[in-house]
């Protein structure tokens, strides 16, 4: 496998350009497996874990074969070619940023689909004629029933982590896109397991797949080290916490909840150690936002829910610490899977307290996981050795302030106004209007008081006038 290069596999000259200007000379296990049959045009079935180089094992193929052998002929608006089926906004983003460079060598245009965002651009992306599609599959949907984007010229289909759209419950969505495509058109699936139905998508749209099986599906990365901290209460927890965020690498803090996850970034900014948060609670501006910061080093640290355990690729992620144990074992794989990229390494740590190790160690069992946990504190030894050099302080930035109310909050509306000057025993300013001898009206139609009298409020119960009913209790004249 040594000798095996993109080259020899056959991969067009515009692309090894492209992939070497990248650094990328030798191609993963999981992209040595299947390019000899993708490049051909058969369906495929790549099962492998997270981070083994899947995004190019299903990029290069579609770009080679619709820059050449399936080109031809004008864009048509609404009519792509290509369509790559993903179950995140993130992962949908993160794999037009590996596509599109390839896709240029050849004049080729893609577009991102997804939800969160207004769909004009989408639309307008479609209306202009686009080769890919990278998209959601229920935003896709909407504009599918909206008759802006049309399946019938669709060359090769592709369906990224099937698995975790199972898990979102948008199988029937994707059943349904997929009847939208022509049958003898190529499709490659990718999955780390085959279970929540991902095997009938297998039986029903897959034309005499290739199997391709990268290790073990769910097992962890070899590279990967993992530790369990133990540590007696919250307080401990916390300074634990701040310790592991303080090194200068980059690294992600998983929670279980957006409040937390949002609260940990700012406690974390405001002691002098830049973070972001990312949850599903952010705009998609927010998001990208959030990520361009981390990916460019601007924060070292990204706080996340579980919206960042699949599709979000930054270079270079030291550690991955699980705040929050997670709730099964495959979250926390693919929670883990953010370090130790194709053939890094990087360190995993999980935050126990004494309440949860039972749970936690079945969890690590399930995942296949052997570590020992460590009763640690902030300055423990094997603390020290996972943060390393401790980044510089950061002066927060200013957060701008809340603009107080005007009238420190009081109402200026005509019926407060009346009620102030009621108690004040003053005028009110815009309460009685008489017009022609008759006697004035509030703003409400009732005849405002006679001059030299005031509303009085009271909690009697006894029965109101004859004809208002409702009214008992509420006001009376005095």
């Amino acid at each position: 496998m040594s000798d095996m290069t993109f080259r020899t596999l056959g991969v067009p000259h515009p692309l090894l350009e492209i992939l070497a200007a990248d650094g990328k000379h030798i191609p993963f296990p999981i992209q040595a497996d299947t390019l000899p049959d993708t490049l051909a045009g058969r369906d495929v079935l790549g099962r492998g874990k997270t981070g083994s180089g899947k995004t190019l094992a299903f990029s290069i193929p579609m770009v080679a074969r619709l820059g050449t052998r399936l080109s031809g002929g004008a864009r048509r608006a609404g009519r792509p070619l290509g369509l790559i089926l993903a179950p995140t906004r993130e992962l949908a983003t993160q794999i037009n940023a590996t596509l599109e460079p390839l896709a240029t060598a050849y004049g080729l245009t893609t577009t991102t689909i997804f939800g969160g965002i207004s769909q004009n651009r989408q639309v307008a992306a479609l209306k202009a004629g686009v080769d890919i599609v990278v998209a959601c599959p229920g935003r896709l949907e909407d504009l599918m029933q909206q008759k802006f984007v049309f399946l019938d010229a669709v060359e090769i289909t592709v369906l990224d982590e099937a698995d975790h759209m199972a898990d979102l419950g948008f199988l029937p969505g994707v059943t349904r896109i997929m009847k939208s495509t022509p049958e003898s058109g190529q499709r490659l699936l990718f999955s780390a397991t085959l279970d929540n139905g991902v095997d009938k998508l297998v039986r029903q749209f897959l034309h005499d797949p290739k199997l391709h099986e990268v290790d073990e599906a769910n097992s962890p990365v070899a590279a990967m080290t993992h530790h369990v901290f133990g540590t007696n209460d919250v307080e401990s927890k916390k300074q634990l916490i701040h310790a592991l965020a303080s090194g200068t690498g980059r690294r992600i803090l998983f929670m279980r909840t957006k409040h937390h996850a949002k609260k940990l970034a700012k406690q974390l900014t405001d002691a002098g150690i830049p973070a972001v948060d990312l949850h599903g609670n952010l705009s998609q501006p927010q998001r990208d936002r959030n990520l361009a910061a981390f990916a460019a080093g601007d924060a070292k640290v990204l706080v996340a829910t579980d919206v960042a355990a699949r599709g979000v690729h930054v270079d270079d992620v030291e550690l991955v610490v699980h705040v929050d144990p997670p709730m099964e074992h495959k979250a926390y794989l693919h929670r883990s899977g953010r370090t130790a990229r194709a053939g890094s390494e990087g360190d995993v740590v999980t935050l126990v307290l004494p309440a949860q190790e039972k749970d936690l160690a079945q969890l690590m069992r399930k995942a296949g996981i052997q570590a020992q946990t460590q009763r640690v504190t902030s300055e423990s030894d094997a603390v020290k050795a996972l943060i390393g050099d401790v980044a510089a302080y950061v002066k927060p930035a200013p957060r701008p302030q809340q603009r107080q109310q005007q009238g420190g909050g009081r109402s200026q509306g005509a019926n407060a106004q009346r009620k102030r000057a009621a108690r004040e025993g003053q005028p009110a300013r815009q309460g009685q209007r008489p017009s022609r001898g008759r006697p004035g009206r509030d703003r409400s139609g009732r005849p405002a008081a006679k001059s030299g009298t005031s509303t009085v409020y009271t909690t009697s119960s006894s029965p109101a006038p004859a004809g208002n009913p409702r009214r008992a209790g509420r006001r009376a004249q005095g």
